[in-house]
């Protein structure tokens, strides 16, 4: 029997009991299929190609299901946010670009949030969501110019640029930017550098992500 690819592309002929062809066959369909996510759909109305392709909708979607593991990882702090929800947003920050991983670190904020029951109200975590995006994207730029770079501004930005915002509101002062800071610090380098770690290990299998493209012209 002919097996084709499903281009149409003669592989070989195969016999029962003899796997090569089979094996042939499958590296073929997944070549391709590999090769049609990365492929921008095209829209009938404009014909631009999209930039959400099947596979960064399925990172977009890894990523966001992670932070809520992530929310539920708590370190110790008199609100309870402080979490490794903000781990994935880094990740995807550099997998992605900086607007994917503001993205994920906004609802990954929130959901930390939600289960702490929104100790600080919700318009207030709304506002934090919104800085830990812009603290997201940052992280990116500065990282894809130096990693070294990335690691202290992202760090620095989360957990003392962000916590000190709140010396001038009303209720918070002082006192709960002394009580945040260590925890937020900590919960800032934990999910900075598992981030880092991470994308280094995955570069093999993210080629053309935003960091890796440094200098490339890639990942933009």
């Amino acid at each position: 029997m002919m097996v084709k690819s499903p281009a149409g592309r003669r592989l070989g002929t195969f016999c029962w009991g003899w796997p090569g062809p089979r094996i042939a066959a499958d590296k073929l369909f997944y070549q391709e299929g590999e090769a049609n996510m990365e492929k921008p759909a095209v829209s009938p109305s404009t014909g631009k190609a999209s930039r959400w392709t099947a596979r960064r909708l399925a990172s977009l979607a890894m990523l966001i299901a992670l932070s809520t593991v992530g929310a539920n990882l708590k370190i110790p702090s008199i609100t309870g946010t402080p979490a490794f929800d903000s781990f994935p947003g880094f990740l995807g920050a550099l997998i992605l670009g900086p607007a994917d991983g503001a993205l994920i670190a906004a609802l990954g904020h929130l959901l930390t949030a939600f289960t702490a029951g929104f100790p600080l109200t919700l318009p207030i975590h709304l506002v934090i969501a919104a800085g830990m995006a812009a603290v997201v994207a940052l992280f990116a730029l500065f990282y894809r110019f130096s990693s070294w770079l990335g690691l202290a501004a992202g760090i620095a930005l989360n957990g003392l640029l962000l916590p000190a915002l709140f010396i001038p509101l009303p209720g918070f002062g002082k006192a709960f930017f002394l009580a945040m800071v260590v925890p937020l610090l900590i919960a800032s380098a934990l999910n900075i550098v598992l981030a880092a770690t991470a994308f280094t290990s995955l570069r093999r299998v993210f080629p053309a992500s935003y960091a890796a493209g440094r200098g490339k012209g890639e990942g933009k």
